[in-house]
This record gives C-alpha cells, sequence and structure tokens, in this order.
C-alpha cells in the first residue's frame, strides 16, 4: 500500500508541472534565470543564504548545486553519495549554526536509484563554509521519506515526513530526532513547512492539498487547526516566512502569497512557473525552482530529461 501512495505522490507532481509548463515557458524567458549543471537534475527544493547564494538538491542523482550571486549556472558544490547521501530533497541554510541541513532519503522505489546504495532517510548537516558534512541523523520511523524543514525559535529542526502523517523534531545539539506530531489528518502527502512570524508551525500536504497550523508549546505540539483556503491547493510545496505571510509554491505552478487570518487564508498569485518545487527570497527577488518532476513518472516520458533545468527569478510584489 505504502509502495503505492509513494509513487501517487511522485506521479501527482509529475502531472502538475505538466500542466504548468505550456503556460510558464512563455513567460520564462524574461525572468532572470541561472541553469544548473547537467548532472544536477531535477531540483525538489531550494534554499539560499543572506548574501543570495542559493542552494539545491536533485532527486535524482543526488548532491548540492550552489549558485553565487550574480552568477549564470549553478556549480556542484557537494558531489553526489558524499557523507552518506543518496537522492536529496530539502535543503536549508542555518547560518547561525553555520549549516546547510540536506534531506536524504533512499528514493528507489519512487523509480529514483540515487548515486550509492545508502537505507534509509536522513537529515544530514553540512558546514557552509567547506561543504563537509558534520552531522547525520536517522529519521526513527519507517518507512519514511525527509521532505521539507523549518527551524524553529528554539533553534530545533522540525523535518515533514511525506511517507507517514509525522512532522519530527531534532533538538538543538540533539542527536537523535523524535516525532513531534503524529495525526491522521496529515496523511494527505506532508511536504512545506515554515514557522509564521505567531510563533506557530505551518505545513502544507501535496496530496490533499490542505494547509494546517500547529501551535508550539515549549517545544510540544498544542493545537492543530485546518486553515480553509479560497480554492483547492494544486499539490503545494515549499513554504516560506514572508513578511506577516508566507511564500508558497503548487506544482500546479503557481508562486503565491499567502496570508492568514484567524482560520482563514487567502491566497494571491504572483506568477506561473513549470512545476516549480521550492523557493527563496534574496532581497528584492523570489527564485523558484523548477522540478519538472513530470519526465519522472510520464510513461510517455520515461527515459527523457528534459534538456535543461533553471532557477528563475521574479520581483517580489512587496
Amino acid at each position: 500500500m505504502f509502495e503505492k501512495r509513494r509513487y501517487s505522490v511522485l506521479a501527482a507532481m509529475g502531472l502538475a508541472a505538466g500542466t504548468a509548463f505550456a503556460c510558464a515557458s512563455a513567460a520564462s524567458a524574461e525572468q532572470p534565470t541561472i541553469a544548473l549543471p547537467a548532472g544536477s537534475p531535477f531540483p525538489e527544493s531550494l534554499t539560499a543564504t543572506s548574501d543570495g547564494t542559493l542552494y539545491a538538491g536533485s532527486l535524482t542523482n543526488g548532491g548540492v548545486v550552489r549558485a553565487r550571486p550574480g552568477s549564470a549556472e549553478a556549480e556542484v558544490w557537494i558531489k553526489p553519495g558524499a557523507f552518506g547521501t543518496r537522492s536529496t530533497f530539502g535543503v536549508l541554510a542555518d547560518e547561525a549554526n553555520g549549516l546547510l541541513w540536506v534531506c536524504s532519503n533512499d528514493a528507489s522505489r519512487l523509480g529514483a536509484k540515487g548515486p550509492s546504495d545508502v537505507e534509509g532517510s536522513f537529515v544530514k548537516g553540512f558546514d557552509l563554509k567547506t561543504g563537509e558534512g558534520r552531522i547525520s541523523v536517522a529519521l526513527p520511523s519507517s518507512p519514511a521519506i525527509c521532505n521539507d524543514m523549518a527551524l524553529g525559535p528554539d533553534s530545533s529542526l522540525y523535518v515533514s515526513n511525506t511517507a507517514q502523517p509525522q512532522i519530527l523534531r531534532l533538538p538543538f545539539g540533539g542527536s537523535k530526532m523524535e516525532v513531534w506530531v503524529q495525526d491522521g489528518r496529515l496523511k494527505g502527502g506532508l511536504d512545506g513547512l515554515a514557522f509564521g512570524a505567531d510563533g506557530y508551525l505551518y505545513a502544507n500536504t501535496f496530496i490533499s492539498g490542505e494547509l494546517f497550523r500547529f501551535e508550539v508549546k515549549a517545544g510540544s505540539v498544542g493545537a492543530i487547526e485546518k486553515i480553509e483556503t479560497p480554492r483547492p491547493l494544486k499539490f503545494p510545496d515549499g513554504l516560506k516566512a514572508d513578511g506577516t505571510g508566507f511564500l508558497m509554491v503548487e506544482g500546479g505552478g503557481s508562486l503565491s502569497r499567502v496570508t492568514v487570518e484567524g482560520g482563514k487564508a487567502t491566497l494571491t498569485t504572483i506568477k506561473e512557473f513549470a512545476g516549480p518545487t521550492g523557493l527563496a527570497r534574496v532581497e528584492d527577488l523570489i527564485w523558484v525552482s523548477e522540478g519538472q518532476i513530470v519526465n519522472l513518472v510520464d510513461p510517455s516520458k520515461k527515459g527523457q530529461t528534459p534538456k535543461s533545468f533553471q532557477f528563475r527569478a521574479v520581483k517580489a510584489d512587496r
């Protein structure tokens, strides 16, 4: 059952990317772009440091690429398979602790073998200056897919487990992850995580297209509330706090601003992209990774890799 569900997650991502590609491609030429190396396709996430450097992994090939400010092409920074990594999903820059957090997964059952034979799901911490591996923590649950991460006010790392309705927590300085919350309402494929200005943790679910808010009480979870959205979310993915609200990409193509008031959210579309999977704001630009996951699951495109992968940017609306 789980194998089938995992396949449906990736298939849904692919179908969403295909739907958005046609409408996004015409406008993309007008947007600032950074090309990804040929050996680092299918970026699943995106993060940035305060100097504007961008980082992303590769769902199929692993490793981490880095794009310095002003560069036209990203470079391989962490080699595929380094420090026991495999397929690389979520990435998160933690400048306060000098780390780049990376989700590493055995995604072979999703059709992505990856660069190594390491089994399981891990959070890996790499030195932001040298790129050397410093921390490796296995997700305690099985099955598990480490998807996205967020740093809490207490510097703990919160991790979404897409394979189960779980959010995990790695206490600051700890070496063992704990199940922070497990709730059947979250079974729709937990994905993007972000802490809001109100101190609550927010999460979206990729398959069911929902948005949730979690009360954080001294490291423990309090009330869990589903946030009403004005329309069904189309495979929501990357979620980042921005001002008093959030920025979010959906696999259906949209980059939107999300504002939450009470138990309701408003969505304002900023731009459409081709199968977006992650985002990062750098000053007045919002950078988006176009994952184009459709080529991994569409039978008619089996074995075909898009000619190129990019980070594309759009001016922030505020």
